[in-house]
């Protein structure tokens, strides 16, 4: 089989915490990873905006041969999965909040759920509460400075901090056992999100679920590779793509092996 890669899109380095997962699930596959960073950030962008920033960032991947394309932005997947679907023929993974294992998990009947404003103000996103959440009180919270602290680099500053309490601290006072991941970016977050709301919350990370889905589409449509070679990634950005793998780097834990990938 032809080797294709598969293309990975977000605004920034948020869905890097996506693609270090499909790495280490998928290491032989190939990825060329895509950072919007000119539209960055996609929270406050209209749907209309979103389904052309999102058609714009596949043709990229596309023009780079991609076999299967993860739209591993909350925000981005809740606007333009549908169009994706219908203008191209390979498939699409996207992310929506973790609405359904929240629910299923949940002791207290109360999730909380923290996203950008274009994610919680969706129709996708009423849709999965309508769905899965039937008797679960879901408290949800538009956080529109996180993503940017996250992109700066800034994962644990006093600001950050700030910023997480007055989001965080009055879904806890209402009472919430499990607390949804609702940005990619907010991934980098995790270890100060779990500080703050303490051994008896359990916080919904989607990035290793998508990963997943991502292996069985491989499977079912016969595209995996059955090479036993490693692969490799391509870091790709819109804007200021010099500066993506070095913020990569800060960010990831694993970052000696995202600096042995490559940089273009």
């Amino acid at each position: 089989m032809e080797r294709r890669p598969i293309g990975v899109v977000d605004s920034g380095v948020g869905g890097i915490a996506v693609m270090r997962e499909i790495r280490q699930l998928l290491p032989h596959e190939d990825i060329v990873y895509y950072a919007d960073s000119a539209n960055f950030p996609f929270g406050g962008k209209s749907v209309p905006q979103l389904q052309v920033v999102a058609l714009e960032a596949a043709r990229f991947l596309l023009s780079r041969r991609a076999k299967l394309i993860v739209v591993a932005c909350n925000t981005l997947s809740s606007a333009a999965l549908p169009a994706l679907r219908r203008n191209f023929d390979v498939p699409f993974v996207g992310m929506v909040p973790a609405i359904k294992p929240a629910s299923a998990s949940t002791r207290t009947g109360r999730v909380g759920v923290i996203a950008t404003e274009a994610t919680v103000q969706a129709q996708v996103f009423a849709d999965l509460v309508a769905q899965f959440a039937e008797g679960i009180a879901v408290f949800t919270r538009a956080c529109p400075h996180l993503a940017e602290t996250v992109e700066r680099g800034d994962t644990d500053s006093p600001e950050v901090r700030r910023w997480l309490h007055e989001y965080i601290d009055p879904m806890l006072a209402q009472g919430i056992d499990t607390l949804v991941l609702g940005c990619t970016h907010y991934s980098f977050l995790r270890p100060a999100i779990e500080e703050i709301v303490g051994g008896e919350v359990t916080v919904i990370d989607p990035s290793l679920p998508v990963a997943r889905q991502v292996e069985r589409v491989l499977r079912d449509g016969g595209l995996a590779v059955s090479a036993a070679q490693a692969g490799k990634v391509e870091y790709f950005a819109s804007a200021d793509r010099d500066g993506l793998l070095t913020k990569a780097e800060a960010l990831c834990a694993s970052g000696s092996s995202l600096a042995a990938t490559a940089r273009t």
